[in-house]
């Protein structure tokens, strides 16, 4: 097995630190050059070989992760963060099919937007072109690790991963695996590069080193997003907590809205499109709360509810406080309240949710229209559950991330929101017509 040394290292500290992850941006703006003219076919047999040592490589990489895993446990970390830093034989399949479906996607590069002749001839074309230079700035979940390169590598882009140090032994077996393959393949091994994580001042020189690096992704907790998005100075793409809602209105089906909340809430708590609120309409609560709460107890969740939540569920039911609203668990918890009217559970969401993913159940297709056009989400379910806010799940293999911006990018992003744009003008000698310069006095 070929050892592929990393450059980088958490042994040097202030100005040294600094100038670590600024060459590597550079080393990787030398890599990201040679990857925007790789033709499709040498991409997709890149990730294809990715793929394939990763599954060959599962015992080491599932031993490196077993450390991490060990580590947190000593340090009190919660569950809901240990299961996303916990990988599995399952889950390492899992990436190495995520590669794969992304190396059978189209390539953005080189797809032509728009194009036209103009009248005096030039023909014009906007194509897609890599962004450069990712910075993914994440906390401890080693899949990131292998969808940022897959995604990045597929749409030309050279990346620097920035994990946290929770998942340091998972994300140094990874990005070991991918580089040797990088290599083997006769591209830069700096277009996929793990940047030291054991201090943070790594972070604030990865998003302030602009003019190296074109664009940083956070993915994270609240704190990490806003840290990032409000003190970088290369442009950011925010990824939004996920404070998710489901909406039983008063015309949906209690079996389908039963099977809807549960999946929601209950299939892996932990992720940021689990929902944390779920709310009622008063003239389906009576109906439908007994039942929920009942299974929503066996799935092992708490309910945090309002005055006539709890009124219904009693003892079975924490009383829900002001900042339980604004709070995404990430565990087996759930805020819930009885609604009057949609227009009250879209005015609650509009308050509290964080723009992420929207679910309303419902036979009513009007009430449909009326909460999908109304409410301000990146994504938004009918009948459906939350969980379906997913690259995989949206046919694009694996994400970066999941924008809840309004500018470039919003939703799950896979790779043509991993390009940028340029214009092409192809003329035959042709020069603007206009006022000539005015010649100096004499």
């Amino acid at each position: 097995m070929t050892v592929i040394e990393f450059p980088t290292s958490d042994k040097a500290t202030g100005d040294e630190l600094r100038e670590q992850v600024r060459e590597a941006a550079r080393r990787a703006r030398e890599a990201a050059a040679g990857l925007a003219q790789a033709t499709r076919g040498a991409k997709d047999a890149l990730l294809h070989d990715m793929a394939d040592e990763l599954v060959k490589r599962v015992p080491e990489v599932l031993a490196a992760n077993e450390r991490d895993v060990a580590a947190a446990r000593e340090s009190g970390m919660t569950e809901a963060l240990i299961d996303r830093l916990s990988l599995s034989a399952g889950r390492v399949e899992a990436m190495a099919d995520g590669l794969r479906t992304v190396a059978g996607l189209p390539d953005p590069v080189g797809e032509v937007l728009r194009g036209q002749v103009l009248p005096n001839g030039v023909q014009l074309r906007q194509v897609r072109v890599p962004l450069g230079v990712v910075g993914i700035v994440y906390e401890g979940r080693p899949n990131v690790t292998v969808d940022a390169a897959g995604l990045t590598l597929k749409s030309g882009n050279a990346v620097l991963l920035r994990g946290s140090s929770s998942a340091e032994n998972s994300n140094t077996a990874l990005v070991a695996v991918l580089r040797e393959v990088v290599v083997k393949h006769g591209l830069p091994a700096d277009s996929v590069q793990l940047l030291p994580c054991h201090d943070r001042a790594s972070v604030q020189h990865l998003i302030t080193a602009r003019g190296l690096v074109d664009v940083v992704i956070p993915r994270g907790g609240a704190g990490l997003i806003s840290a990032v998005v409000e003190q970088s100075t290369v442009p950011a793409i925010e990824t939004g907590v996920g404070n998710c809602h489901v909406y039983v209105d008063s015309a949906a089906d209690i079996d389908m809205a039963l099977r809807v909340l549960l999946n929601s809430k209950a299939r892996r708590p932990s992720v940021c499109n689990a929902a944390e609120s779920f709310l009622v309409h008063a003239d389906i609560a009576e109906e439908f709360l007994p039942r929920a709460i009942s299974e929503l107890r066996e799935a092992g969740v708490t309910v945090h509810g309002d005055e006539r939540v709890v009124a219904v569920g009693g003892s079975h039911v924490v009383p829900v406080t002001e900042d339980d609203w604004d709070t995404e668990y990430l565990s087996l918890d759930i805020a819930a309240k009885v609604v009057d009217s949609m227009p009250g559970a879209v005015e609650h969401i509009r308050e509290h949710g964080s723009g992420h993913t929207e679910a309303i159940v419902t036979n009513d297709v009007r009430a449909a229209q009326q909460f999908t056009a109304q409410v301000d989400a990146a994504a938004v379910m009918v009948n459906a559950s939350t969980a379906f806010t997913d690259g995989g799940e949206f046919g694009m293999g694996a994400e970066i991330g999941i924008s809840t911006q309004k500018l470039h990018a919003r939703g799950p992003m896979g790779l043509p929101e991993l390009t940028s744009t340029k214009w092409i003008a192809y003329g035959d000698g042709h020069v603007r017509a206009g006022s000539a310069p005015a010649k100096p006095e004499s």
